[in-house]
This record gives structure tokens, C-alpha cells and sequence, in this order.
């Protein structure tokens, strides 16, 4: 492509295309000296010209004017490097731009470099990813996330009501994957170049399916069979660590064991108050005051900080009269009871309180309760999960102001950048937003823009839906 004059230009230029994906990737100086340390100025030039969705390689060369065979090799260097995705289906070879998350922050850190300064740029992505919180919220905006909580089935209540779909399932998911890849948990590896890694295991990360092959090809990613992947999610959840997935209920891409201390998506609901970061399950936490003694291992193994435990203000007498109601678990004290009562209530009562409004549904704290005190309850109302990547993504687009993006996804062009800006404005007028918010008309539309995008990305649509 030449000799880059001006390269501190291209990097802006592509912090503004990376910024134009669903997750986004505000403006900052620090942002810029990771995109320094990760891509050439020729890769900067080239990659704000791939579209953040599937593209041939043929397409692709007809579209930046490079020979295909040429670019073939460029895209294979930068998918290694994980800076595209580089994938092969139905004979067609297939590539998109990485974003930030998840993307080529995971897939720099998923396994062992050399040939990067990766204390450097685990430091300058921290400082990034945390510093003013302008980048988690970015990612996390909205109400449909790129992650979700998956239950440990073993807290399941075993009752023939209970209702869980394979979909819920980490088992399930693991064992009926077309493909299984392991690799380096991205964010403990990051903060063991930081000195604050956990102790938690490391190589626990699945890709799973398309995602898995992709990841396996280009070298991220170490194939396992399904029945390692099966011990991986054993071992890891004896650990203490919480499945978080891809927010699809068809053919996942991933599966994270994280832990709340190092988790980036976890630490967007501690850190920054985002509560739903990461979309809870269709369970939720409940407690049997009971049994609880308020040992406050739960809370401790609650990786998004849902459980507290409360405590009697004050010792009570055995005149004190009638014990107060119990009330519900989200701020109750227990039944005083005749044993507390008689003996005088010399030791205050203890017990475990969840937030029900930052409980993910995952079952860490059933596992860590050694009392029986703790079950899973079904949610009164169950979490939407989209169906597919594209039903995710145009959803994401809807509620993001990022539909013209998702559309257009071609800035080069004058037609594209005119239409573009129709619906830009479009989305940004009250009609619109209004229309949004009724459900019927939200989910017709929808749907008709999912079928279209298919209809649009052809035999790569089957692959992915």
C-alpha cells in the first residue's frame, strides 16, 4: 500500500472506524498508543476499510483494489495476530474486523507472546478499559449485551417444574459444540502482567462452534475434544468461577469461567454500577433464613458483589415481646425464634441478603454454602435471549443509535454515507424512539431487518444462525 506519511492519521482513523462498531471504542491517547503497539500504519490504513461483518475475500479485494492473493496474505498475518477474524465456510474464505471487545483485547491476551510488549499494553488497556469508565460504557449500553450468565446446574432445584432448555445449559452446550477451543482466560492474563491475578485457573477459556475453529486456525486457540471441554467447565466451576457466554441461544461462540476480581464484564457491574452488563439467567438467588447462619461465604464467593449479610442492631432480651415478621429475602431479618428468645439473644443473628437487581442468576454462591441455606429460584419473568448473531446484533444496532452502521457498513461510499445519515437521524427522532418502545412494533421490525440481513450475508447466515 505504499509508504504512510502522515501514520499518526491512520490511527485516529481507525479509533473513529473501531468507535463506529456496536461496542464502540471512544476517542483517547491511551487508546492510540494500543492501536500503536498492535497494528502497523499500512494494517491501520487497511483494517478501517474491512466491514466489522463476514466479507469474502474476493469481495474484499474487489473492495480496497488489492490482488486477492496479496491480501490473502495480509489477512492471514493479522488474523494470527488476532486483528481480524479469518475463518472458512462453504469453501469461502470469510474475514471482518475484530473490535475491541470481544475481539482483539481477547485475542491478544488468550495465549503466550513474544513478540509484543504485553506488560505494556496490560497496562495501557487497563488504564483504558477502567480509568473514566467511558469505555464500559460503551460496550454495556442498552439492554441486549454480548454476554449472559449461565447457570451451575447443580442448584438447579430437582423438581419435575423445573423447566431448563439446552440453550441454558453449559453441559449441554459444551457437549453438542461442533468444535472446542481452550485458551488463556484473556483477563487474568492481563492482570498477571499487572501483579493482580487471582489464583483461579488460567487456561479455562472455550470458544466453541465457528468461533472454535476460527480460533483454533489461527493459533489462539488449542482444539480439545467435547469431553475436555466438559472437564475444563467441571474444573472450573469447582473453582468458584461463574460461566458467562455468548448472548445467543444458537450456536455459541464462547464460554468465559470468570472470576470477579480480574472479569472485565463483572468489573463494569462493580466498578461502574452497570448492572446489567452481563444478562442474569433465568434464576435468581434466594435464601432459607432457616438455615442461614450468616457465615458470609456466599457473599464472599458472589463475583459480582449481589449478597451482603445483615445483622441484628442489637442484642435483644427475652422481654423484648412478639418477634417481628419475616419478611422477603431481599432485606428481611429472620424469626427471632423461641431458642434465641429463651437464651436471651447473647450472640447477634446473622443471615445472607441478596440484591435482586445485580444477582446473575449463577449459582457460585449454591455451590459455597455449606448449610443448604441457598436454592434457585425460577425469575417471574423470563430474560429474552436472542436467537441468533444477527437477531443480537440488530438489536444491539436499535438500541445503540447504530443501525445506519450495521447497515452501511461501507463509509467510502458517497450513496452509503447519504443513507447512512437518513438513518441516523431517523433514529434520533422521537417517532422512532416512540415506535421502539412498543413491543409489537419493535419486534416486527426486527424481524424484518434479521431476515433482510440474511438474506444479505447468504450461505455465511447458515453458518452462524
Amino acid at each position: 500500500m505504499g509508504h504512510i506519511v502522515n501514520a499518526d492519521r491512520e490511527y485516529h482513523l481507525l479509533q473513529r472506524r473501531l468507535d463506529r462498531t456496536l461496542t464502540g471504542a471512544p476517542a483517547s491517547p491511551t487508546f492510540i498508543k494500543i492501536l500503536e503497539l498492535l497494528f502497523t500504519a499500512e494494517e491501520a490504513q487497511l483494517a478501517r476499510r474491512i466491514p466489522d461483518q463476514p466479507i469474502s475475500l474476493g469481495a474484499l479485494s474487489r473492495k480496497t483494489g488489492i490482488p486477492q492473493d496479496e491480501l490473502g496474505d495480509k489477512m492471514t498475518e493479522m488474523g494470527q495476530r488476532g486483528l481480524v477474524v479469518d475463518m472458512e465456510y462453504g469453501g469461502r474464505r470469510l474475514v471482518f474486523l475484530a473490535p475491541v471487545v470481544i475481539g482483539f483485547f481477547e485475542f491478544t491476551f488468550m495465549r503466550a507472546r513474544d513478540d509484543l510488549p504485553m506488560a505494556e499494553l496490560a497496562r495501557l488497556f487497563e488504564e483504558y478499559m477502567g480509568g473514566d469508565g467511558r469505555f464500559a460504557h460503551s460496550i454495556f449500553q442498552g439492554q441486549t449485551q454480548i454476554g449472559r450468565s449461565l447457570i451451575h446446574e447443580e442448584a438447579l432445584p430437582d423438581d419435575d417444574y423445573t423447566e431448563i432448555l439446552d440453550w441454558e445449559r453449559a453441559s449441554q452446550i459444551v457437549k453438542s459444540a461442533s468444535a472446542v477451543g481452550v485458551s488463556l482466560c484473556a483477563c487474568r492474563h492481563k492482570a498477571s502482567h499487572l501483579g493482580k491475578a487471582c489464583d483461579r485457573p488460567v487456561e479455562v477459556c472455550m470458544t466453541l462452534n465457528y468461533g472454535a475453529t476460527s480460533m483454533i486456525r489461527n493459533g489462539i486457540a488449542r482444539e480439545i475434544s467435547n469431553s475436555e471441554g466438559m472437564r475444563v467447565l467441571e474444573q472450573s466451576k469447582e473453582a468458584g468461577l461463574a460461566q458467562t457466554g455468548d448472548n445467543v441461544q444458537r450456536k455459541m461462540t464462547y464460554i468465559c469461567n470468570c472470576c470477579g476480581c480480574c472479569c472485565g464484564m463483572m468489573q463494569g457491574i462493580r466498578d461502574f454500577g452497570i448492572r446489567n452488563a452481563i444478562v442474569s439467567s433465568n434464576w435468581i438467588m434466594e435464601v432459607d433464613l432457616s438455615k442461614c447462619t450468616g457465615c458470609g461465604k456466599c457473599a464472599k464467593a458472589c463475583p459480582v458483589d449481589a449478597i451482603h449479610i445483615e445483622q441484628e442492631a442489637q442484642a435483644a432480651s427475652p422481654d423484648d415481646g412478639e418477634p417481628a415478621p419475616q419478611a422477603g429475602v431481599d432485606a428481611a431479618a429472620p424469626d427471632k425464634g423461641e431458642e434465641a428468645a429463651a437464651s436471651g439473644r447473647k450472640k447477634k443473628r446473622k443471615w445472607a441478603v441478596r440484591d435482586e437487581t445485580t444477582c446473575l442468576g449463577c449459582g457460585v454462591c449454591y455451590s459455597a454454602c455449606e448449610f443448604d441455606a441457598i436454592r434457585m429460584a425460577p425469575r417471574a419473568q423470563r430474560v429474552i435471549t436472542p436467537e441468533t448473531v444477527f437477531d443480537q446484533r440488530v438489536m444491539m444496532a436499535i438500541e445503540r443509535g447504530k443501525l445506519a452502521n450495521l447497515i452501511f457498513d461501507t463509509p467510502e461510499r458517497l450513496s452509503h454515507r447519504a443513507l447512512a445519515r437518513m438513518i441516523w437521524v431517523l433514529e434520533k427522532s422521537p417517532p422512532f424512539k416512540a415506535a421502539m418502545a412498543v413491543k409489537p412494533l419493535r419486534s416486527a421490525f426486527l424481524n424484518t431487518l434479521v431476515k433482510s440481513a440474511k438474506r444479505m450475508s447468504g450461505k455465511m447466515s447458515e453458518a452462524i444462525s
